[in-house]
């Protein structure tokens, strides 16, 4: 495999957040300072420049097979763009001082958004009128993510885990963990909830039967998490290696995790979304493609002139996004 540059576009300040449509053909790249650009997915035009949030923009969300796309700012509101018109659909102003994490519900009769501001957690339907509002956490929420069919969301803040009920909103489960999150993620079946931590550490649960396990050993915080979509291969920064851990059978306790070196800190871990490929960043501005089975960096080697601040995979794996500390997005394509 190796990597080629398909196209690059310029933001006006650093890549806070990036996400495809979930068709594929149009990549959303939020500027910190504020402004959402919307590109094509196939050349690169600039399809539409939104004025996204005053004071700065923190996250993306595309409805599920739609065109409708979700952005969450510091003015404490959540915005809905029609991306293939530009234009504002609608605006929830949530009365928090800043909107953080943003995640539509991946199943279910009708859209749910979900979005975590300051302490609070709020359910959003397709309008965006909240639906639901959940009691205030005991801290800051850090991390937001859905369980994959829907059942329920989980939030982290300093100090634990919540899982809420998608339908009658209790909590379904509480995890303490006496220090700061800053990542979750589910496997794609279910089994595990994995979170990033201050300590710095991996936490996985297993909330069918209530397991823990906890990976220590990093050299820093770990801030960005990935799993293959078989389930298996769980990538996680934290060193300056990708360190890719074996979660089939009972987990990856007791087993050697698989590290993929860089020569400089990792700052971004992204599978393949239907295929087993990873990419990996480091602060040096290099990326890398993997297989973990064979454990060696593919032909694919690329040198950007900044870090990245993000990666995503295009929904049919054939483009990979970066967004940089720059403000530079750029678009590879995978080719065998």
């Amino acid at each position: 495999m190796q990597l080629t540059k398909h196209w690059s576009g310029q933001l006006d300040d650093y890549v806070i957040d990036m996400a495809w449509s979930s068709d594929g053909t149009m990549l959303g790249a939020a500027s910190a300072a504020g402004p959402i650009t919307i590109f094509s997915a196939g050349d690169g035009v600039r399809l539409h420049d939104l004025p996204g949030h005053e004071g700065g923009s923190n996250a993306l969300a595309w409805q599920p097979g739609s065109a409708l796309l979700a952005s969450g700012g510091q003015d404490g509101a959540v915005k809905l763009w029609d991306a293939r018109a530009g234009q504002h659909v609608a605006t929830a102003a949530l009365g928090r001082p800043w909107v953080e994490h943003l995640a539509w519900r991946p199943w279910g009769a009708s859209p749910v958004l979900a979005a975590a501001a300051g302490r609070k957690l709020v359910f959003l339907g397709a309008d965006l009128a909240v639906t639901r509002e959940f009691k205030e956490a005991p801290k800051v929420l850090s991390a937001l993510a859905w369980h994959p069919r829907g059942g329920c969301a989980a939030v982290a803040y300093f100090g634990g885990v919540c899982l809420w009920d998608a339908d009658d909103g209790v909590a379904q489960k509480e995890y303490a963990y006496g220090n700061g999150i800053h990542a979750l993620v589910w496997s794609p079946d279910a089994r595990w909830l994995v979170s990033g931590n201050q300590d710095p550490s991996v936490h996985l649960w297993m909330p069918e039967s209530d397991t823990e396990l906890q990976m220590s050993g990093y050299e820093t915080k770990v801030r960005h998490l990935s799993f293959d979509p078989s389930s298996r291969w769980l990538a996680t920064s934290g060193s300056q290696d990708a360190c890719v851990w074996d979660c089939s059978g009972a987990g990856p306790e007791g087993r050697d995790p698989v590290m993929l070196p860089h020569s400089a800190p990792v700052c971004g871990t992204a599978f393949q979304v239907g295929h087993g490929l990873l990419a990996s960043a480091a602060q040096d501005g290099t990326l890398m493609l993997w297989s973990p089975e064979r454990r060696q960096p593919m032909r694919a080697t690329v040198k950007m002139p900044s870090p990245a601040a993000r990666l995503a995979w295009s929904p049919d794996d054939r483009l990979l996004a970066i967004g940089s500390e720059m403000g530079i997005v750029y678009t590879l394509r995978c080719e065998a």
